[in-house]
């Protein structure tokens, strides 16, 4: 019976290197491997060209590299490209290169599917199918930055979790990835330019605050009342904004970070003047910033755009309370690339 080959992006440095002194190797081979998994992003020993035929013979008899590939790619007329990204078992995962005049952001999933169900992603109509290894979000980063200099003739500048999936459950493999990202023995990228965004764990936000996380915070909130958030997220029920709030605080205390809030206006479901008002005190609990998301619908009728007055009112009423509030415009919608678009049709 064939013997089943680890992954060998599962090994720590230290543990590569004591593999090699136990084949009667130097330890110091370790460390070129893992440069070559990781700064270097190599999918096959065969390109690890600074050790010899036979050493890379030995890593080929015992491991295996799982590394993702570029299934689909597509460009919007707006510059943004997606990637379906298949797995190694055959599943497909969703990453975005999003680019601006000054910035390149990468959208990366964190989940195959998705923990939560909100009703109005196209993601969370597929059940959660399994977690991403640390390695598979680390490769969606790679490809992106490579697309961002192949096309736009600059590396990488941002990140953010908001692709497939929640990344608060699945927080061990997230942290190990952004680990890898911001290491630089990987891609040595500031976590400042990160954002972590989720629909609101409490406890896991809590647990951040206490790793004394460097990356920053975004909040899926899309109602500041308990009854209309939980029609739009149903698990609102069992992590519901009291909740939230107090974890938020927890976190604002120990990082002194503010907190980005998502947040989409829907016809006729959170656009009165009641939904602003609850906004606005919520707000006022820990310093934070609105992003105002434009709606991309999912071939549904419940969920449908507000009116432009409605998202007017939302900004003269956040700015009159000196809340920072931006608009965001969708990128990518023709490609099915936009805010919970994401594995709509595949």
């Amino acid at each position: 019976m064939a013997i089943k080959k680890k992954d060998i992006r599962a090994l720590t440095k230290d543990q590569l290197r004591a593999f090699f002194e136990k084949e009667g190797d130097k330890a110091f081979r370790g460390n070129q491997v893992y440069e070559w998994l990781w700064s270097k992003g190599a999918h096959v020993f065969e390109d690890m060209t600074n050790l010899s035929k036979e050493t890379r013979q030995m890593l080929e008899d015992n491991f295996v590299i799982n590394h993702i590939q570029v299934d689909t790619m597509q460009r919007s007329n707006d510059g943004t490209v997606k990637n379906a990204v298949r797995l190694h078992d055959g599943l497909i995962v969703e990453s975005v290169l999003i680019p601006t005049e000054t910035r390149t952001t990468a959208c990366v999933s964190s989940q195959v599917g998705c923990s939560l169900d909100c009703k109005f992603c196209a993601t969370a109509r597929l059940k959660r199918m399994r977690n991403l290894n640390p390695d598979e979000i680390y490769d969606q980063v790679l490809a992106i930055d490579k697309e961002s200099k192949l096309y736009f003739n600059r590396p990488l500048s941002n990140i953010v979790f908001m692709g497939m999936g929640e990344p608060l459950m699945n927080y061990n493999n997230v942290i190990k990835a952004i680990d890898k990202i911001t290491s630089p023995e990987g891609l040595g990228m500031s976590p400042k330019r990160i954002v972590v965004s989720t629909s609101g764990v409490p406890k896991i936000i809590k647990k951040m605050a206490d790793d004394e996380v460097k990356f920053n915070l975004a909040v899926s909130l899309h109602s500041a009342i308990d009854e209309v958030r939980t029609t739009i997220m149903p698990f609102n029920e069992t992590f519901p904004l009291k909740d939230l709030r107090e974890a938020l605080e927890y976190w604002y205390e120990k990082t002194q970070r503010k907190i980005t809030y998502e947040y989409v206006v829907w016809d006729g479901i959170n656009d009165s003047q009641k939904d602003i008002d609850a906004l606005v005190r919520f707000c006022k609990y820990v310093p934070c910033k609105v992003n105002i998301i434009e709606y991309n619908p999912i071939d549904d009728g419940q969920f449908q755009q507000a009116k432009s007055a409605a998202i007017d009112d939302y900004i003269y009423h956040l700015e009159r309370n000196r809340i920072v509030v931006n608009v965001r415009r969708s990128r990518g919608k023709d490609i099915d690339a936009a805010c919970g678009q994401l594995a709509n049709k595949s």
